[in-house]
């Protein structure tokens, strides 16, 4: 048996601030009933960019007992990319570990599946702009008394209808929680939720698991801002479907 390195989550510590699973570059970590948990340890490459996010000293390294013949995570220094699957290696096997969103896959959709005829155009439903987290207002007027759509950077196109079944009527931001830079983040949205009072939010994520951080920012934004406001997960597969809805 080989040792690795690991981290570990203090769940008494634990305050679910989330800046850890935002943190985590292989998608190890998850929000799970408001603490940080550790869901996929042959995803955790031992790096722990997540401790250094941790404002409670909740996380630490320990090393645990692995088989050989398990695959186990490449640590990101080794490429360019934090994750392996990124790049074209050339080895005599597949790169395993590392980053779930960023596996190749390819899906057959028979052809071509638009039936419109070509002069046919789908309206934009966008009504306002900007929209990327970094740049919106939280006093702009799309978000005053309304319903905000807070999507996941690749959910629009991996969504066949986005426009029609989520942005419509809706005030829209985008955002990314494992590429984007966050700073700023958690205290605009907590501002846009507290100063804009909006009816209602909509989160549009995709199913990896490195997306889960954007549910765990907006939960604690809502938190921070005593608002209350109720809050719906939706979250989209990689091909495209509607794979769970709920209330959080």
């Amino acid at each position: 048996m080989a040792k690795r390195t690991i981290i570990k989550i203090d769940d008494e510590k634990c305050v679910g601030c989330g800046k850890c699973v935002n943190a985590c570059p292989g998608g190890a970590l998850e929000m799970v009933d408001g603490k940080a948990k550790m869901v996929r340890e042959n995803m955790c490459d031992g790096i722990g960019k997540c401790i250094g996010k941790c404002p409670v000293d909740a996380i630490e390294f320990i090393e645990i007992e692995t088989n050989d013949s398990v695959p186990q995570p490449v640590h990101s220094h080794q490429y360019s990319s934090g994750c392996p699957s990124a790049q074209n290696v050339q080895l005599n096997r597949q790169p395993v570990g590392g980053c779930p969103s960023t596996q190749n896959k390819s899906f057959d959709r028979g052809g071509s599946t638009c039936t419109m005829h070509p002069e046919a155009k789908v309206e934009s439903e966008l009504t306002a702009w900007p929209i990327q987290l970094h740049l919106v207002r939280p006093e702009a007027p799309q978000f005053q008394g309304a319903d905000i759509l807070i999507a996941a950077s690749c959910s629009a196109f991996s969504f066949g209808s986005f426009h029609q079944d989520y942005l419509a009527g809706r005030g829209l931001v985008i955002a990314c929680p494992k590429l984007d830079v966050q700073d700023g983040y958690l205290e605009k949205l907590t501002r846009i939720f507290a100063e804009s009072k909006p009816n209602s939010v909509t989160i549009l994520r995709m199913e990896v698991p490195c997306c889960s951080g954007l549910t765990a920012m907006v939960s604690q934004a809502r938190d921070n801002s005593g608002s209350g406001l109720p809050v719906t997960e939706d979250i989209i597969s990689v091909d495209g479907k509607v794979k769970q809805s709920k209330v959080i």
